[in-house]
């Protein structure tokens, strides 16, 4: 795997990784906004969320969130040997397909991700910077669309 600008991650992660669970939770928000679809496939107890903000506000979800911002959190750790990580990925990479993720959402995703860093980071969200963070996120998804193509 090629490795991103390392700095730019880190740093920008910096600001970020201080409130996982707030910036975590807008990456979400976005998320639901742009393909709602996905709501449904967040299930915990067989119950399904009515909405987007009783998702978000429950402590199933929240736990999901926390995963997540781990996840990238491991990503950039690892910016600069992101191959350590590719094993992991391709098995989180199944276990999304299991639960019905399309391995098209995650064009989504990143969209938000970005969408997420923005408005975190403001101004410091340079064109750099978002460079740098697509090609991290380009690395992660080749690396978890492995768990499509593997039974």
């Amino acid at each position: 795997m090629e490795h991103p600008e390392p700095e730019l991650i880190r740093q920008s992660w910096r600001a970020v990784s201080r409130n996982p669970l707030e910036h975590g939770t807008v990456l979400f928000a976005r998320l639901f906004d742009l393909e709602p679809d996905l709501l449904p496939l967040f299930q915990y107890n067989c119950r399904q969320f009515s909405s987007t903000e009783d998702c978000l506000s429950s402590p199933e979800f929240l736990d999901h969130i926390r995963k997540v911002m781990f996840v990238i959190d491991a990503a950039v750790t690892n910016v600069e040997d992101l191959s350590s990580l590719e094993e992991y990925l391709a098995g989180l990479g199944r276990k999304h397909r299991a639960v019905g993720v399309k391995l098209s959402s995650f064009s989504t995703v990143g969209e938000s991700l970005l969408y997420m860093l923005e408005k975190c980071l403001g101004p410091a969200f340079t064109p750099a910077t978002r460079a740098a963070w697509s090609q991290l996120y380009g690395a992660v998804v080749q690396a978890m669309s492995q768990g499509w193509d593997r039974e």
